[in-house]
């Protein structure tokens, strides 16, 4: 199975299986089977196996070139991928009941934590990633690979929002959203949100981490260097 048919399968399948978190009824029935560590174990190990296929499907995929790479580009990847490493970390399993990665229980409307920052971490962290990898991979593969996940990234933070906002009502949307922004840093730059301590000390050593084995393991598993 090689060339476009493997590669539009693979990205077929993983944004197929990205749509489970966004259908309540499936996703409850999912938590109710596995529990929610086992669904959360389940579903990260099942989105990571996806995420790898379809990115070594694109690898496999016909080379046909749009532009070519500028050294400036590795730089701008280098420099925007601690940032959203930074938001995935963050934003995973912390009180957020307008993310799918988050968890609506032990929020706080007053003191929203990364919710403040940003009510959609995940989704800004892949729109970052994708981006940026977007802009330094100039092959027709790549350009709908990284494309895809751009769109898809920043279309699915107004639909979920939109959803949650139907589903409790526009005026408990706006209570809880209060002390909160959709962009980066708006809520802080407004002053409706102050953070009121440092970050995790725990969640930045897991993300400082994260970015040092993806950085390393960037050539051997993905085949590119990341250095520029």
């Amino acid at each position: 199975m090689t060339g476009w048919f493997e590669f539009i399968l693979a990205g077929g399948v993983f944004m197929g299986s990205h749509a489970i978190p966004s259908r309540p009824r499936l996703k409850a029935a999912l938590i109710a089977a596995l529990g929610r560590r086992g669904y959360g174990i389940a579903f990260g190990l099942l989105s990571t196996a996806l995420l790898f296929w379809v990115i070594f499907a694109a690898g496999r995929a016909p080379f046909v070139p749009l532009w070519d790479q500028a050294g400036w580009m590795r730089w701008m990847v280098n420099l925007v991928m601690p940032v959203a490493i930074a938001l995935g970390t963050f934003g995973i399993g912390a009180p957020n009941p307008f993310a799918f990665e988050g968890r609506a229980t032990g929020f706080e409307p007053a003191h929203p934590g990364v919710a403040g920052l940003t009510r959609q971490p995940l989704l800004w962290a892949l729109a970052l990633w994708s981006g940026a990898h977007l802009i330094a991979n100039g092959d027709l593969a790549h350009a709908i690979l990284f494309g895809t996940f751009l769109t898809f990234s920043l279309a699915g933070m107004r639909a979920m929002e939109a959803r949650l906002r139907r589903n409790i009502g526009a005026a408990e949307f706006d209570r809880l959203a209060a002390h909160t922004g959709l962009i980066p840093f708006a809520a802080l730059l407004a002053g409706r949100w102050r953070p009121r301590r440092g970050p995790s000390l725990l969640r930045l050593g897991i993300a400082v981490l994260a970015w040092a084995a993806i950085w390393h393991l960037h050539a051997p598993v993905i085949g590119v260097t990341p250095i520029p």
